[in-house]
């Protein structure tokens, strides 16, 4: 497979598209004051934008997966994008909040099904020894949208109205079509057809269900408080909103950063780096739960969540694969498919446990429940430490012989 084509090329294609999709992802964290002021609704209905986007993703990600399985890789990219673009376009001309919703849905069904595809065509197209790297350099596209899609879309929504954010998003969108359109292959190979018998498979393995769970909690403990940062930001450590802006472009470098790291550490040994990086998370969000009324404490502790963020991605998405590999091998497709949708799980379940959390508690709160969303999947970690041991102790005995 890596022969047919350049995998550099192709890994710019993906980072390119993953720009333009992550650039929407996130970007009504940035507007959520935006968002209440024009709806007249509360900070947990607000934060419905990410967590109903969430929530299309899970669901999008393994039903997309099965309808378009065996479609052109290059051609459903393109369908894609183009998704993508009708969704944020419809969001643009909302004119209430139950259409800017379903303007988010739209455009999460695109989002499920490429990063699904996306992240098996990087692992597929290097070296097995770096497939974690390749994931991550995908990724790095959402990472770069976080430090500058993200806040500058925030800044337009600022001068101009959120609707102009959105727009500025479909731009974007435009530009990644163009990108698939030239620099994704024609001839990319099918993979194996995606089934819903594949879904069963998947979630009755013991190590693959655990898996899914760690993604789930572990990731999405950290949105328990960074969808509703900015007002964490403006209301509690006193930061203006022009200052906002750019600390999350600061904020964005550190998610790149931790991104970049965490691809190289989890290349060898996912499960042990894993373990690591989730222990980093929850001690700096029990830190920042002490910080977080301080102007400047505050804030460094914020970007130090930025590195632990999302440098779990890569080797949550190459462990799944790896797994998937072992143990439902005619399945790897729906397996990466529904890691996306764990993921998206994780989101719509911090960001919900967040809204809650304000509106009943107030935002200091965020960072604990965040934190004991990530110590439950460190106990999970050490569940699929133990469960492959034995996996090891076999695999050894195989060689002596």
């Amino acid at each position: 497979m890596t022969k047919q084509f350049n995998p550099s090329w192709t890994l710019l294609a993906l980072a390119i598209s993953a720009f333009a999709i992550g650039s929407t992802e996130f970007i009504s964290v940035g507007l959520m004051p935006l968002l209440v002021s024009s709806f007249h609704i509360n900070l947990a209905q607000a934060g419905l934008t990410v967590s109903i986007y969430a929530i299309g993703i899970m669901i999008g990600a393994p039903v997309m997966t099965l309808l378009t399985g065996r479609l052109n890789r290059h051609r459903l990219m393109m369908l894609i994008m183009v998704l993508f673009i009708i969704g944020n376009l419809l969001a643009a001309s909302a004119p209430t909040f139950g259409v800017l919703l379903a303007g988010r849905v739209v455009a999460a069904l695109a989002h499920g099904i490429f990063m699904t595809v996306a992240s098996v065509i990087a692992a597929d197209v290097v070296a097995p020894a770096k497939r974690a790297s390749a994931i991550a350099i995908m990724f790095t596209g959402l990472t770069v949208a976080t430090v500058t899609g993200v806040p500058l879309g925030t800044m337009i929504g600022q001068l101009g109205g959120w609707r102009w954010s959105f727009i500025f998003i479909s731009v974007i969108g435009v530009i990644g079509l163009l990108a698939d359109y030239w620099l994704i292959p024609r001839n990319l190979p099918l993979p194996s057809k995606a089934k819903v018998r594949g879904i069963i498979r998947v979630l009755t393995n013991p190590q693959l269900l655990f898996a899914l769970l760690v993604t789930a909690l572990g990731y999405g403990g950290t949105f328990v408080v960074y969808t509703y940062l900015s007002p964490l930001l403006e209301q509690q450590m006193h930061w203006s909103a022009s200052a906002v802006v750019l600390i999350l472009v600061v904020y964005g470098l550190m998610v790149a950063l931790g991104n970049t790291l965490g691809g190289r550490w989890a290349n060898a040994r996912p499960l042990i780096a894993l373990f690591k990086m989730f222990s980093g998370l929850l001690i700096t969000l029990l830190i920042l739960s002490v910080t977080g009324y301080s102007h400047w404490l505050g804030l460094l502790t914020v970007l130090l969540m930025g590195i632990f963020a999302f440098m779990n991605v890569p080797g949550l998405q190459l462990y799944i694969v790896q797994l998937a590999e072992q143990n439902t091998p005619h399945d790897i497709t729906m397996a990466s498919a529904l890691n996306i949708s764990a993921f998206n799980v994780g989101i719509a379940l911090g960001s919900g446990i967040g809204g809650q959390v304000t509106t009943n508690l107030g935002l200091g709160w965020t960072p604990i429940f965040g934190a004991i969303m990530v110590a439950v999947s460190l106990a999970l970690l050490l569940g699929l430490i133990w469960l492959a041991r034995p996996a090891k102790s076999t695999d050894r005995h195989c060689v002596q012989n």
